[in-house]
């Protein structure tokens, strides 16, 4: 088989999930990574175009209600880390999610992203995307990081960088737990309809 034969592999995307079948796991997690399905839109189809509005995601949304609502706090360890993705227009409302959760916020990381076309934004492009760390009791980190930002690669929208699961491995004990997960990974227990 040469490389022009070789199928398109395509990244699932992340869908909304019953918070039932949350509960449904066994064990609670020291460490838990979220990248909710944030109720946005997508850029527009031409990143050419500035006339071109932006469109409908291809994946299920959920609302910030419906984020928080979710049983994480149940699956929590007593003493736990949870690293929860956001994006700039719901930054604030992360914050509001983590609490939900039974965290309290600690630091804000970020992913700096090479700009792609046009890309989307208003007024500024946005080129940057967010990770929320918060803490739950009194869990000692296994490793300090020197910085809160990394330039890691795109991959396809949404898709997030492995590099940064092995930051959490580095920093954060498990057992670890994964939700709205794309794929699985070795030590994890992913959570999604994609997974």
């Amino acid at each position: 088989m040469t490389t022009d034969t070789l199928p398109t592999l395509e990244l699932p995307r992340p869908v909304a999930v019953r918070s039932s079948d949350l509960l449904c796991l066994v064990g609670e997690f020291s460490t838990i990574v979220a990248d909710p399905p944030w109720d946005v839109k997508a850029g527009p189809r031409s990143l050419h175009d500035p006339n071109e509005r932006s469109r409908e995601l291809e994946y299920e949304t959920m609302t910030v209600e419906e984020i928080a609502a979710l049983p994480v706090k149940e699956k929590a360890a007593k003493n736990a880390h949870c690293y929860i993705w956001t994006i700039n227009s719901y930054i604030e409302e992360t914050y509001d999610i983590a609490r939900a959760w039974g965290f309290e916020p600690s630091t804000l990381l970020h992913w700096l992203k090479q700009p792609k076309g046009r890309g989307l934004g208003g007024t500024f492009g946005l080129c940057t995307e967010s990770i929320l760390f918060c803490r739950r009791g009194s869990l000692k980190a296994k490793g300090r990081h020197e910085r809160n930002w990394w330039g890691w690669g795109r991959g396809p929208h949404s898709a997030k960088p492995e590099e940064f699961q092995t930051i959490v491995e580095s920093v954060s004990p498990g057992p670890y737990l994964e939700l709205f997960a794309r794929r699985e990974r070795p030590n994890w227990t992913t959570w999604g309809n994609e997974a």
